[in-house]
């Protein structure tokens, strides 16, 4: 029987117990043209207020056919391996710090290097469920320290990674690394390197990385040209914030095909064209600001989205292995009355639009906008962040010699419950099935439910 477009999925309550067996951290395995005491530049868009945070991800491999005692421990390989890595990539061995106005640097201290922690589960793998759904039950594989602050960016090692062996065999690894360092495809790339490296046994970091963060500096003076809705505090006068935070939202899951993608791309572009993230970014937003009721009806929200603007950079272009963030924020305003009450079509037009605003200058812009301002808080009034993880390779950068990971992601969403994900399927044949993570109260699930799936019309070319 085939599968419905639209699938809810559901994921198993844990309670994991692990026992972490040592920390220790790993330091390049060879010089580094940095010394104590020396620093590096970020850029604004590194630094910007979005960016000071850890991403943490998880990765569970099952198993290996051929493991046998004479093999080299996982976690002996995954060390080896990120030393090696961690000399062409020497800015992720230091710390962060703010210097005047509260801007960032990296600097280089004695002893600093990155975190591993060892830590073992008297658990199996079948024990924590469908591994295919991101599950907060999960928390336990991914080390944080004891009280530690939420945001916390300044002097923490830049990439924490923890081993978790089950007694299946099976591991996972639980990262965490700071998004002012590299964002999405910047992370991949390094990611890519240390996997190849632990597979071939030798270094192995093609492209080679470039730091060059001097490439965003501001104009002096800053030259601000677009009003950057996206980070203007602006006084939550909907229900839609306090719906969210008063309640303890939970997380949902949704496996979306690709036919049901079509579909809706094909309803939502009578006039312009769009992308099908222009068209999933406009449903899922109506569908959501739906199920959660807001009033009042002629507040204005907002939904933002990172636009990636490598392919947008023409003077000077950026030079291939470039890690840093390359990201900005696009922003698409619109009614309340007009998401409930409009059209599919009218939504992914005010999507595309902010999508297609973001130019070189934008980014410029931005960069000026942040040195003008310097934000030093994240908003949330009447807002949706949707993240896209599609275009990562997540799956693919993960072989470090054991195979795809069963699953690659985030585990929680709920820190954060503003924020929905479009993740790639696990499976190597998934034909562009995606998942759609999102934060919602216990009463609105249901309703989100059916219109996401589009069960609230039963003609449904006029949603």
């Amino acid at each position: 029987m085939d599968l419905p477009w639209v699938q809810e999925l559901h994921f198993t309550h844990l309670k994991i117990a692990i026992a972490i067996d040592r920390m220790f951290p790993v330091m390049p395995s060879g010089p580094i043209p940095a010394q104590p005491g020396d620093t590096l530049y970020l850029s604004n868009l590194d630094d910007m207020i979005g960016a000071r945070v850890f991403t943490p991800t998880i990765y569970f491999y099952e198993p290996a056919a051929d493991m046998n005692s004479s093999q080299k421990p996982v976690l002996k390989i995954l060390c080896d391996s990120l030393a090696e890595v961690l000399v062409p990539y020497y800015p992720l061995s230091g710390r962060l710090r703010e210097t005047k106005n509260g801007k960032l640097e990296v600097f280089f201290g004695p002893n600093q290097g990155v975190l591993m922690v060892e830590a073992h589960s008297k658990m199996a793998l079948a024990d924590l469920g469908d591994l295919t759904v991101p599950n907060p039950g999960w928390e336990p594989l991914i080390f944080k320290f004891p009280d530690e602050e939420p945001y916390k960016v300044l002097d923490m090692p830049l990439v924490i990674a923890q081993v978790t062996l089950f007694s299946c065999g099976g591991f996972s690894l639980g990262l965490r690394l700071c998004h002012c360092i590299c964002d999405g495809l910047g992370a991949m790339q390094l990611f890519r390197a240390w996997a190849a490296t632990a597979k071939a046994g030798t270094i192995i970091a093609k492209p080679e990385p470039r730091w060059e963060r001097e490439i965003f500096l501001p104009r002096n003076p800053p030259l601000v040209k677009f009003p950057h809705v996206e980070f203007m505090r602006i006084e939550e006068g909907s229900s839609l914030t306090m719906t969210l935070w008063q309640t303890k939202p939970v997380q949902k899951c949704y496996r979306v095909s690709q036919e049901f993608q079509s579909h809706l791309k094909t309803l939502a572009q009578p006039d312009d064209v769009c992308t099908t993230f222009d068209a999933m970014a406009a449903h899922i937003w109506r569908s959501w600001v739906k199920a959660l009721d807001v009033r009042p009806l002629d507040y204005e929200l907002r939904l933002t989205f990172s636009v990636n603007a490598r392919q947008k950079l023409h003077n000077p272009p950026l030079k291939e292995g470039f890690y840093g963030n390359v990201v900005c924020v696009a922003c698409a305003t619109s009614t309340v009355s007009e998401l409930v009450n409009g059209q599919i079509s009218d939504t992914t037009r005010v999507v595309r639009e902010a999508r297609l605003n973001v130019s070189e200058e934008y980014l410029r812009s931005t960069v000026d906008y942040i040195e003008a301002v310097r934000p030093k808080r994240l908003e949330f009034g009447g807002k949706l962040t949707i993240t896209q993880w599609t275009r990562f390779s997540i799956y693919e950068s993960a072989d470090f010699g054991w195979g795809r990971p069963v699953y690659a992601g985030p585990i929680d969403l709920t820190p954060t419950p503003q924020v929905c994900v479009i993740l790639p399927e696990g499976k190597a044949d998934h034909h562009g099935t995606v998942v759609v993570c999102i934060c919602l109260p216990e009463a609105a699930i249901d309703k989100f439910t059916e219109y996401l799936c589009m069960m609230d019309s039963s003609n449904a070319s006029h949603i």
